[in-house]
């Protein structure tokens, strides 16, 4: 692949690369470069934001390039503050290394076991002194920390921040010094860890690495970044069933998103398949193809056509409990909002639970996961509706005159 080819492919879906120079110039040397990606096993499971990073590393594998998935088990038990208004709870040694082993089987599901390192920065962090922690923190200043949005915040708002979490991006950024990266990936969020790397590399010596951050991806309900605390996330070790109905809950607009971040079809491809929708064609078949090369990524080819034919069976063809209530709302001025009808009709206890369990992913209508809680039905209509595994209902909307 030309040099220009490689560029554009490794730039694909990236929000920034610094300094598109420099990568020019360590592509140009002709060897394998060291790309570096670090997680901190704070949670035992990766969903689909986390292979954003995954699919990028394994793209650079594909152009020949060494990866380096780092473990932060050292870090892990500090808690990255990215983000984060308060002190993280620090996580025990043994949880940070259940998680880890848990990490080390999920990622081989994307990156190519043949041509990728995984390594600890314990390896290197436990055999620091305390005189070597000191020297490193004596090479930025408080200042300097602050620079970081997050730390600036809190401490304008007198919230505090804990001596240890500066040394957070201080330990990530030495990471990159121990192993000599060509190359950090990580998040928008990441920014200031990502150049931290950069600029301890310059001060022991070393080339600075190029820096390429990617987006957050933004989870099932179409607002907030993928998470599992939020409950909009698609796990990769969920049932293929599970993977499958998820992504094609996603919204027509963030399924492009979602196919230039984690799809490995190409740009050119995804590109012709919006013309198609444009023009007409439905854009569940794209969710489709898109639900089917997930769920055969993370499960085999098999488990996507056996989910297909589920979600096709089950939302097509109605195969849907024999003994589901029907249930009659009243829709004041024509229409009613997902919460009340779901309330109305028994589903939940009250319209701030139906609320919560929207916002878990955990609604649907007529197989359709509700991902706005300010969605409205209209009279006449009837919807099966769906919350949780279990709860089912087929809903007829009746007109209601509003009274004053």
């Amino acid at each position: 692949m030309k040099q220009q080819e490689a560029l554009d492919l490794i730039k694909r879906g990236c929000d920034e690369l610094l300094l598109e120079a420099e990568l020019k110039q360590k592509l140009a040397l002709g060897r394998p470069l060291r790309i570096k990606a670090g997680f901190d096993p704070t949670a035992p499971d990766l969903h689909l934001g986390h292979t954003v990073l995954l699919n990028k590393m394994r793209q650079l594998q594909e152009l020949g390039h060494h990866a380096l998935f780092l473990i932060g088990d050292f870090t892990g038990m500090i808690g990255d503050p990215t983000g984060k208004n308060t002190t993280r709870p620090p996580l025990s040694r043994e949880q940070v290394l259940q998680n880890a082993q848990s990490y080390r089987e999920q990622v081989f599901k994307v990156l190519d076991p043949n041509k990728t390192e995984i390594v600890f920065n314990s390896t290197w962090m436990d055999k620091f002194s305390a005189v070597d922690l000191i020297r490193l923190a004596a090479t930025h200043t408080v200042a300097r920390m602050l620079e970081r949005d997050d730390f600036g915040k809190r401490y304008k708002n007198n919230q505090p921040i804990a001596i240890h979490e500066f040394m957070y991006p201080l330990v990530q950024g030495h990471d990159s010094v121990e192993l000599k990266a060509d190359m950090e990936l990580g998040g928008t969020d990441q920014k200031f860890n990502l150049l931290m790397g950069r600029e301890l590399q310059k001060h022991y010596g070393q080339p600075a690495q190029c820096v390429l951050t990617m987006p957050l991806l933004i989870g099932l309900d179409g607002v907030n970044k993928m998470s599992k605390s939020l409950g909009n996330y698609v796990g990769i070790t969920e049932s293929p069933q599970e993977i499958f109905g998820k992504l094609m809950s996603v919204s027509d607009d963030l399924m492009w998103r979602y196919l230039e971040l984690l799809s490995f079809r190409s740009m050119s491809e995804i590109s012709s398949w919006r013309t198609e929708v444009e023009q007409g064609r439905n854009p569940r078949d794209i969710k489709v193809l898109l639900a089917q090369e997930i769920v055969a990524r993370f499960h085999s080819r098999q488990a996507a056509e056996a989910a297909l034919a589920e979600f096709e069976a089950r939302f097509r063809q109605g195969a849907l409990p024999e003994d589901m209530p029907e249930i009659s709302v009243a829709a004041a001025g024509g229409v009613i909002a997902v919460p009340q009808l779901l309330k109305q009709a028994g589903l939940v206890e009250s319209t701030s639970d139906a609320i919560r369990m929207i916002a878990q992913g955990a609604v649907k209508l007529d197989g359709e996961r509700v991902n706005d809680k300010a969605i409205v039905i209209e009279a006449g209509k009837v919807v099966v509706a769906q919350v949780g595994k279990r709860k089912f209902a087929r809903v007829t909307v009746s007109y209601q005159a509003i009274k004053y």
